[in-house]
This record gives C-alpha cells, sequence and structure tokens, in this order.
C-alpha cells in the first residue's frame, strides 16, 4: 500500500520552497527581469503541486505571488504597488499557479492511483496463480487468509459449506498460527449471508456495528461458503477501492472452491467408470468360462434324471435337485453375460413389428416348468397395436418379471399381466400377489447387484431388474416398480406406440386368458 505523507509537512514544504527562491533570486535580481522572476516561483509551485498534492500548491500559489510582491515588485519590501500593470501581472501569475498546481496534483492523484491498482492486479495475480494449484479447501483458506493479511492486514476466516448447505467452523481457515482467526466471529450471522447470498457487517445494510465483515462466495453454480474479514481495517474497506478488491477476493476463492468440488466429482466419477468397466470385464470373462461346464452339468443331470430309477428313490430326487440347481446356476450366469454384453456398449436391436400376444406366448412357454402350479392370466386388450421391438431381448423382460413374481410370492398365488393403450404409449403391467416392494427402496430394486432384501433364502444376484431397464431403456421405454393398494407388487413397462405399417387382412388379436400347459 502506498505511504500517506503527514498534511502538516506538505504546509511547512509550501512556505519553505517560496522562502528558499526568494533567497535564491535576491542577488539575482538586478539581472532577471520580472517575468522570468514570476516563472521561478511558478516552478517552486509546480514542485510543490507534484510533491504534496494540491492544498500545499494552493498555498504555495499564495505566497509565491505575495513573495514577489513584497520583495520584487516596486517599491520594494512593501505590499503596496507603484504601477498598476502589476495588479494584473498577479492576477495572471495567481491564476496560472493554481491551475498547473491542480494539474500538476491531479496527475500525481492518477499516477498514484496508476500505482495502487497495479499493486492490487499484481497482488491478485499472484494470488490467483497459487489458487491455480490448490487441490484442497483448506490450503485455499491459508492462500486467502495470507493475501488478506497482507492487503488489510486483517485477520480473515473461510467458511466452507457441506453438501446440506450447512458451514463449516473455521479450523481449516488457517494452516498457520501467525494467521489468526477474525475475533468475535458468529457462525449465525455467516449462516444467514450464506442463505441469503448476501453481505453482512460493516458498511452493509445489515447488522453494520458487527466486528466482522461477513461476504457470500457466489460461484457461477451456487454459493460455497463465506469469506470472514475482521473489521480492524473497517475505514480501508469502505474505500470503493478497497472494497472492490475485497469483492474480486471472494469471487477468486469461490471459484477455486468450485473447481476443487468439480474436481473431486471427476475424480470420483473416472474411479468409478474404471471399477464398472473392470468389474464388467470380470463377470464377462467368469460368465464365458462358466457356460461350458455349466452346459455340461446341465446335460448330465437331464441325462441321469431320465434314466430309469424308481420315481421314488433317493437317487431320482438327488438327480431332480441336481438338474434344477444346474438350471438355475446357468440362469444365472447367462444374466451375468448378459449385464456384462448391455453395458459394454450401444445394444443393438433386432426391431421388428411384433404382436404382444405372440412375445408374452413364447415366454410363458420358456417357463412352464416354473410356472406350473401357477394361475397366470393375461388380458390384453382388442385395440392393441403392433410393437416395434427385439422380440429375443423383450421376452427375457417378461422372462425376469415372471421369475420374480414365482420367487418372492407364495406358490398359489396367481400372477397377471395386462397391457393396454394409454395415449402415445403402450403400457404392461405384471401384477403379483406378494408382499410388495420394499418401502423406498421402489428405484433402487433396479440397479445392478441390488434386491429387495439384503439377506435373503431365495436365490438371485440383483440383475434381473437391471436387465429389465437396461433393455427397455433402449426400445426407448421406461420400466417401474410400485406396490398396489390391495397387495402385491407391480411392474410397469411404457413403450412408445409407434405406427405399424399397414397391412390389409390382419385382424386385432382377442383379449383373453392364457394359461401355462
Amino acid at each position: 500500500m502506498l505511504e500517506r505523507t503527514p498534511a502538516w509537512r506538505g504546509y511547512a514544504w509550501s512556505a519553505a520552497a517560496c522562502a528558499l527562491v526568494t533567497l535564491a533570486l535576491a542577488p539575482l535580481y538586478p539581472l532577471l527581469a520580472g517575468a522570468n522572476i514570476a516563472m521561478v516561483y511558478l516552478l517552486a509551485v509546480v514542485a510543490v503541486a507534484l510533491r504534496f498534492g494540491r492544498a500545499p500548491a494552493v498555498l504555495a500559489a499564495f505566497l509565491a505571488v505575495a513573495s514577489f510582491d513584497f520583495f520584487y515588485v516596486p517599491p520594494r519590501m512593501s505590499f503596496s504597488v507603484g504601477d498598476a500593470q502589476y495588479l494584473l501581472t498577479f492576477a495572471v501569475m495567481l491564476v496560472v499557479a493554481l491551475v498547473v498546481g491542480q494539474l500538476t496534483a491531479g496527475l500525481k492523484f492518477q499516477a498514484n492511483m496508476a500505482r495502487s491498482r497495479e499493486a492490487r492486479v499484481g497482488a491478485l495475480y499472484a494470488m490467483a496463480r497459487e489458487l491455480s494449484g490448490a487441490l484442497l479447501p483448506e490450503q485455499i483458506a491459508a492462500i486467502g487468509a495470507r493475501f488478506l493479511a497482507a492487503e488489510f492486514d486483517a485477520p480473515a476466516a473461510l467458511l466452507v459449506a457441506d453438501l446440506q448447505g450447512r458451514l463449516l467452523g473455521p479450523a481449516c481457515a488457517s494452516e498457520s498460527a501467525s494467521i489468526p482467526v477474525p475475533a468475535g466471529l458468529d457462525m449465525g450471522v455467516a449462516q444467514w449471508a450464506f442463505d441469503h447470498a448476501a453481505a453482512a457487517g460493516p458498511h452493509t445494510d445489515t447488522l453494520a456495528a458487527a466486528p466482522v465483515l461477513y461476504l457470500p462466495l457466489t460461484a457461477p453454480t451456487r454459493t460455497r461458503g463465506v469469506l470472514a474479514v475482521a473489521a480492524v481495517g473497517a475505514l480501508r474497506v469502505a474505500s470503493p477501492d478497497q472494497r472492490q478488491l475485497l469483492d474480486t477476493c471472494a469471487s477468486l476463492l469461490a471459484i477455486a472452491l468450485e473447481r476443487v468440488h468439480y474436481v473431486e466429482i471427476a475424480q470420483s466419477a473416472t474411479v468409478q467408470m474404471a471399477s464398472e468397466r473392470l468389474r464388467n470385464s470380470l463377470l464377462s470373462a467368469i460368465s464365458h468360462d462358466l457356460r461350458t461346464p455349466l452346459a455340461a452339468l446341465v446335460a448330465m443331470a437331464e441325462s441321469l434324471a431320465a434314466t430309469e430309477l424308481p420315481p421314488a428313490s433317493s437317487a431320482h430326487e438327488t438327480a431332480l435337485r441336481m438338474k434344477d440347481a444346474a438350471l438355475r446356476m446357468n440362469s444365472l450366469v447367462t444374466n451375468l453375460l448378459d449385464m456384462a454384453r448391455l453395458q459394454s456398449g450401444p445394444v443393438q436391436l433386432n426391431l421388428q413389428w411384433q404382436p404382444l400376444e405372440e412375445v408374452v406366448g413364447a415366454a410363458l412357454r420358456v417357463l412352464q416348468a416354473s410356472l406350473a402350479q401357477r394361475r397366470v392370466s393375461v388380458r390384453l386388450a382388442p385395440e392393441l397395436p403392433l410393437l416395434h421391438i427385439d422380440a429375443v431381448l423383450f421376452e427375457r423382460v417378461l422372462c425376469n418379471l415372471l421369475e420374480n413374481a414365482a420367487k418372492y410370492t407364495p406358490a398359489d398365488s396367481p400372477i397377471e399381466i395386462r397391457a393396454g393403450v394409454a395415449g402415445d404409449r403402450v403400457e404392461i403391467c405384471v401384477d403379483d400377489h406378494g408382499p410388495g416392494l420394499p418401502a423406498g427402496r421402489e428405484t433402487a430394486i433396479f440397479d445392478k447387484f441390488e434386491r429387495g432384501h439384503k439377506e435373503s433364502a431365495t436365490p438371485g444376484v440383483g440383475l434381473g431388474l437391471a436387465i429389465c431397464r437396461a433393455i427397455v431403456e433402449a426400445h426407448g421405454g421406461t420400466i417401474f416398480g410400485l406396490t398396489r393398494g390391495d397387495g402385491g407388487a407391480r411392474f410397469v413397462i411404457a413403450l412408445p406406440r409407434g405406427t405399424p405399417p399397414g397391412v390389409d387382412g390382419i385382424e386385432a388379436p382377442d383379449a383373453g386368458a392364457v394359461e401355462p400347459a
């Protein structure tokens, strides 16, 4: 900051400058004309204005005219004027001295302001350069505290907000004991400044008598925290230039905090993506390696069950259980492989215009053994149009939903499949009469490796619904689950209706009930 000269010193130098000029001109008086003597006095006024400013220059101008009149205008040593023309000389000399002094003082003030701005810009540049390398909020707080201590000679604290919008304590504001926390810091006032994104404290409209100035750190996306500065230099903060410097510092700190926040998000996303790729690669490799021995195990279990064994013997029962276990394991491995394939890139769909009843019938035939003890009712609206779908993948969706219904509902409870047109969408519902979905987890159950109940004796790894969502979203549709008011779960699939090609002679499918064979 620029040092200030005491006011009395400038006036003393004004008088001294006029006295020195008078003494210096005394031996030269016989050799110089009056105009030249006046010019020397004007030079003294310019020197005073250049060094001490406007007010001392005005005093120097009047003293210069008075000295010229008293010492060098006849009659000398008197303020009386023998020639009236000297009155015009005095007037012109005074006006010129005042104008030149004012212009010189103005130029000096502008030069001082330019130097002050240059110093502020240099300090801000150094601060911004340090902030660009900061990786933690604690480092940002220390940089800001050092800058404010150097520029304002005032302690400062950086209060960072958490994800819930609550300000953390000022402990992270200083890494060094030489940078104290502002005395009188009030977290309540700081929280108000954060919540309202408005300054509070000295020279503001809120709590102007407070000992600490609170400035919200407003970044492009949201407010990141509050900068608290002690009001030690409150008079300097009242200056527009100093307040602008403080606001600029707060903006730099806010942007740095936001950059650090998004760096953390980017790092977390990068780690998550890398772990997801590794997990998909591992699942794909394991699934491929397990398919061959599993296929052999299923074939051997079926062969063993088909041999001529006594129906009630333990060997026959063991063969049937081996077959069921092998089929369940094969289904799990197939789910793993399908999930890995769906996650590896865009799903390649073999889209064809298909009647929904054929896809439903194919799914029921695949699950004929699993649903043998179930009553499955199918009700499709008569005006149901053709759907532009991949029949094989969509059959897998229905199979997974029906398998879920069979797993998590009583053995004698019915399962219902309904479909109808709702505006520009076709909605397909699969209802069961079991316990329904876990409260609050209606969306989470569609994530990978998520199950309705973490600990359950029901076999599965939590991929069936994730596969359903991936396939349905690849078709441009949506799927969600809910618990019906009369009990049981309902899964709703909404697909775009589209415009099927016009084919003459095709009648609309009749609604009816399809029972598994």
